[in-house]
C-alpha cells in the first residue's frame, strides 16, 4: 500500500513538473505575441494621432509624433534582437512601456479634441 501510494505521488509529481514545463514555452510565445499585437495598436494610434495633428494645424511639418514612432522602432528591433532570449519580465516591461506610451498619445488625442471642439 505505502509503495502503490509513493508510485502514485512520483507520477503525480512528474505529471506536474512536465505540465508546468510545458507552459514555458506557451506563456513566453504568449508574451510576445501580446507585445507584437500593443506595438502594433500603439503605431496605429500614433499614426491616427499624426493624421489628427495635420488635420487641426494645417502642417505636416510638424511632428510631435515622431520620436514615439522611432521609440516604436528602437522596441521592435529590440524584440527581434532580444525575444528569444529575453526573460518574461523583460517582456512584460517592454510590454507596459508600450501601454503606456500608447495611454499618453491617447490623453494627447483628447486634448486635442477638447481644444477642437472648444
Amino acid at each position: 500500500m505505502t509503495t502503490a501510494l509513493i508510485l502514485l505521488l512520483a507520477v503525480l509529481a512528474a505529471a506536474a513538473i512536465a505540465f508546468s514545463l510545458s507552459r514555458g514555452p506557451a506563456r513566453r510565445q504568449r508574451a510576445v505575441r501580446e507585445l507584437l499585437d500593443a506595438a502594433d495598436a500603439l503605431e496605429a494610434r500614433l499614426r491616427d494621432a499624426r493624421n489628427e495633428i495635420e488635420a487641426v494645424t494645417g502642417d505636416d511639418s510638424l511632428d510631435p509624433v515622431g520620436e514615439a514612432m522611432r521609440e516604436m522602432l528602437r522596441q521592435r528591433l529590440w524584440l527581434r534582437d532580444h525575444g528569444r532570449t529575453a526573460s518574461l519580465s523583460q517582456l512584460d516591461e517592454v510590454r507596459a512601456q508600450i501601454d503606456h506610451a500608447r495611454q499618453r498619445i491617447d490623453q494627447q488625442l483628447h486634448q486635442i479634441e477638447r481644444a477642437r471642439l472648444g
